[in-house]
């Protein structure tokens, strides 16, 4: 046997021990990913949620404007300085 074949050997000997551990490492990171994924959109929903409730609560004590005419009245407004008005 030469010294390529054993590395070679070698090689084979330890991606086939260590082939469970790193696809388990691997499947954890994605399973991690897809339950994030999940709370992050669950979160996003409920936030959501919360924020269609405070508009509509809001908009049902808001009261309407009475209908009709209004009196507006226009002024200038007073200063203290000198020839402010011109």
């Amino acid at each position: 046997m030469t010294n390529r074949q054993l590395v070679a050997v070698a090689a084979l000997a330890c991606a086939g021990c260590c082939i469970g551990p790193i696809l388990g490492v691997l499947g954890a990171i994605a399973a991690l990913g897809a339950v994030s994924t999940a709370f992050i959109g669950l979160v996003g929903l409920a936030v959501t949620i919360a924020a269609l409730a405070a508009i509509i609560a809001v908009r049902k004590r808001r009261t309407s404007c009475a209908p009709g005419a209004v009196e507006v009245v226009l002024r200038r407004r007073s200063t203290s300085l000198p020839d402010a008005g011109r």
